[in-house]
């Protein structure tokens, strides 16, 4: 190892490591005065001069303007000396031994979902370079940043959430780089080092296993059940040896779908949160059989959808799966309660973010949304003037009541309307009788409703973009179980008509994802319908497969009410 190196190691012998230990970010880049030490050694020189030329060229504010710039004060830093070379007493220079580990991970970064072609680039070829001081000193730099890009990959995503698309709100974890390479160079062993940097969540490792054993987990896939019609008890069907197969049952002479299988049923839909009836229609059926076919590009999409999350989610959380139609409280990697939910349409997506839920609010007020005033509450309104009083509504002009009979509803399609409406409290308020409040840009939230036929649906995308929970009143007694004070009891003890505010004392993270593949406990994947086109963007953006067509809208008659 070259004398620079060793100084290095020498200093950061007492310093912290660059990998975040658990509950812990990796620090971003300091705000520090740039130092830039001047070359000395010819070779230091000639990298300065690569470097330099690197960073003119680079187009601003751009991802290659970006990566020279931290690799010119990285290398300012310390005169220009390489990092990853070794220098032989007849002067020839090589790849350093940490500098080889590394190559291996870059030509094994396909185990990760990761490509080998964006780091094992054509500027990396030791032949080439070997004897050529310029080349060597080109060689050192392409290597740092084919060292960052991978760093970068495993731990925040090859792709820039929002890229894929705006309802992504998801800003990338930052990395300390240059105190990373230094790190690495540094290391007898730099494997470590970057495997510390992938996500540690259960899932995301069982995804990594299932795309390793891929072809393995296909051939070995659970036994699939043929579609037909809906299976009733007491039906006869030529599926039932199959299902009781399924099932792990004894086999029977006959075809009948008898008691012992229905039980199964039950105990397979109540598993999965699913209508508890024994009767195996075209939702039963789909989950038994784990939803659609996942593919190789299915668990690479969701291995990167789990780069963008936190790295912790919290000890005590609440996670969101918006295909999966479903909200989990999670408790040191348990779940403690689960319970079905409805997410916004596809013309009113629900946005993928993480924030804290600070404030629960009893008998709410609904303060109608613009755009919903525009689209829909007009409209009523001038087919019958008497819909604000009839659906509870208040129409406000600065705060003060004023009758919807002195005003000229024509001007809602207007730039100006100085209006503001609100639904109060009641039975048939839009929110139900309690919300959940993570205050964010997008106005969304977690709420009851009145609809509550909807629960019973399979496709439930149906919100203007909230979410409204099945059983709020149970997930509000199972969210504050950390709080003394405040409990399912003295939450109802607050029903009536005046608005409540309930502060917890501590803020509960809550995270609205997008998984269209989740392991199981058995090991199976199980996959849930791209409702949204998001995974098949994703799998598009990734260069796994073509870009997709935008989704349908699908209008839903039976959806006709006004609420959010």
């Amino acid at each position: 190892m070259n004398k620079f190196v060793v100084c290095l190691a020498a200093l950061l012998a007492g310093a912290a490591p660059v990998f975040p230990a658990a509950g812990q970010e990796v620090a971003a880049l300091a705000t520090s005065p740039v130092i830039i030490a001047p070359p000395q050694t010819a070779l230091g020189q000639t990298i300065k001069s690569g470097l330099a030329a690197a960073y003119a060229a680079a187009q601003k504010s751009s991802s290659s303007f970006n990566e020279a710039q931290k690799l010119y004060y990285f290398y300012g830093a310390r005169h220009f000396e390489p990092i990853w070379l070794d220098e032989a007493p007849n002067g020839e220079l090589s790849f350093s031994a940490p500098a080889q580990k590394i190559l291996k991970l870059f030509e094994a970064a396909e185990l990760e979902g990761l490509r080998p072609s964006d780091y094992l680039t054509p500027d990396l070829d030791v032949a080439a370079a070997k004897g050529d001081p310029a080349k060597m000193a080109a060689l050192e730099t392409a290597f740092s940043r084919a060292t960052m890009r991978y760093a970068t990959h495993i731990y925040t995503g090859r792709l820039a959430p929002q890229s894929v698309s705006p309802l992504f709100d998801i800003q990338p974890k930052k990395l300390d780089e240059a105190a990373l390479l230094v790190q690495l160079a540094s290391s007898d062993d730099p494997v470590p080092v970057l495997q510390a940097l992938e996500p540690t969540h259960p899932e995301f490792l069982a995804l990594k296993a299932a795309l390793a054993n891929f072809n393995e987990k296909e051939e070995a896939a659970p036994l699939r059940i043929a579609s037909g019609p809906t299976l009733k008890p007491g039906m006869s069907d030529a599926r039932v040896p199959a299902l009781r197969t399924r099932f792990d049952l004894p086999p029977t002479d006959g075809l009948v779908y008898d008691d012992a299988l229905v039980e199964a049923m039950k105990s397979f839909q109540q598993s999965l949160n699913l209508d508890v009836d024994g009767v195996m229609g075209p939702a039963t059926l789909t989950a038994i059989n784990g939803g659609a076919p996942v593919t190789r590009a299915d668990i690479i999409a969701n291995m990167e959808l789990w780069r963008w999350m936190p790295r912790e989610l919290g000890d005590f959380h609440v996670l969101v799966n918006i295909p999966e139609y479903r909200l989990a409280i999670n408790r040191a990697g348990s779940e403690e309660y689960s319970t079905r939910v409805v997410v916004g349409s596809i013309k009113h997506q629900t946005p993928i973010f993480s924030d804290s839920i600070q404030h629960i609010v009893v008998n709410p007020y609904w303060n109608v949304p613009s755009s919903i005033v525009k689209n829909e509450l007009a409209p009523a309104v001038l087919r019958d003037p008497g819909y604000i009083d009839s659906h509870n509504y208040d129409l406000l002009y600065e705060g003060s009541p004023v009758s919807p009979w002195q005003v000229n509803w024509s001007m809602v399609s207007t730039s100006y309307f100085p209006f503001k409406i609100r639904q109060r409290p009641g039975e048939n308020n839009a929110l139900g009788q309690i919300k959940f409040l993570f205050p964010n840009k997008h106005d969304v939230y977690l709420h009851d409703t009145p609809s509550k036929a909807y629960f019973a649906r399979n496709n439930r995308a149906l919100s203007h973009g909230c979410i409204r929970v099945q059983n709020p009143m149970e997930f509000a007694d199972a969210l504050m179980a950390n709080e003394p004070n405040i409990s399912r009891d003295s939450l109802e003890a607050m029903f009536g008509p005046s608005e409540r505010w309930v502060n917890p004392l501590t803020q509960i993270p809550v995270h609205l994802a997008y998984f269209t593949v989740r392991p199981q406990a058995d090991g199976t994947l199980r996959s849930f319908d791209d409702i949204y086109g998001h995974n098949a963007q994703l799998i598009a953006a990734l260069g796994l497969g073509p870009a997709p067509q935008t989704p349908q809208i699908v209008a839903d008659a039976s959806d006709a009410s006004v609420a959010p």
